[in-house]
C-alpha cells in the first residue's frame, strides 16, 4: 500500500518535549522500542537529555505534525561515528503510515549516508517502516533492552 500522509516536519524545540515525553511513557511502545532509558517515567532526566541533544550540532531532530498536532518525533544522531535514525510515534497514531511518511520526508532533509536503523527483532511495525524506506537488513546484534530487562536480538538496517 502506498499511502501519502500529509505530515509536516519542523525542528524540535523545548516546548515539544512535554508532549513527546508523554508518548514515550506508553508501556507497549516501550516494549517495542526495547532499547529505552532505564526509567522512562523520569521526566527530569528526559527533559535534560533532550535539551542537551537539541543543542548538539550532530543531532538533527524534527517534530512530526499532522494537521498541526504533534504526533511524534524523528531524529538523526551519531553513535560511535555512525549516523543513526530514531523515531517515536504516539501510540494513538500507529498504523496510519505516519512513521513511513515522516521517515521518507526526513531522508530528503537529512542527507547523511550511510544511515543506520536499529530495531528489536520483534518490532514488525518498525521493520516495515525501514524496509518501505529502502533500508536493508545488514546484521543482528544482541544488547540489553531496558524495557524488557533482558538481552535481546537487535536487527541492524542500513540505507546507503
Amino acid at each position: 500500500m502506498n499511502r501519502t500522509i500529509e505530515i509536516e516536519l519542523r525542528r524540535t524545540n523545548l516546548n515539544d518535549l512535554e508532549t513527546l515525553f508523554v508518548f514515550q511513557l506508553d508501556e507497549e511502545a516501550n516494549r517495542l522500542a526495547a532499547f529505552t532509558s532505564k526509567n522512562p517515567s523520569d521526566k527530569n532526566a528526559y527533559i535534560e537529555k533532550w535539551t542537551r541533544l537539541l543543542s548538539d550540532e550532530k543531532v538533527n531532530s524534527r517534530t512530526i505534525l499532522l494537521k498541526k498536532e504533534i504526533v511524534g518525533s524523528i531524529a538523526k544522531y551519531e553513535m560511535e561515528g555512525d549516523a543513526e535514525i530514531t523515531y517515536w510515534i504516539g501510540k494513538e497514531f500507529w498504523g496510519k503510515g505516519i512513521a513511513t511518511s515522516a521517515l521518507k520526508k526526513f531522508l530528503e532533509i537529512e542527507k547523511t549516508r550511510p544511515i543506520f536503523g536499529r530495531i528489536a527483532f520483534d518490532n514488525f511495525g518498525s521493520k516495515k517502516v525501514l524496509e518501505n524506506c529502502r533500508f536493508s537488513k545488514i546484521g543482528i546484534e544482541k544488547g540489553f533492552a531496558n524495557a524488557r530487562e533482558k538481552e535481546i536480538e537487535e536487527f541492524i538496517y542500513e540505507l546507503k
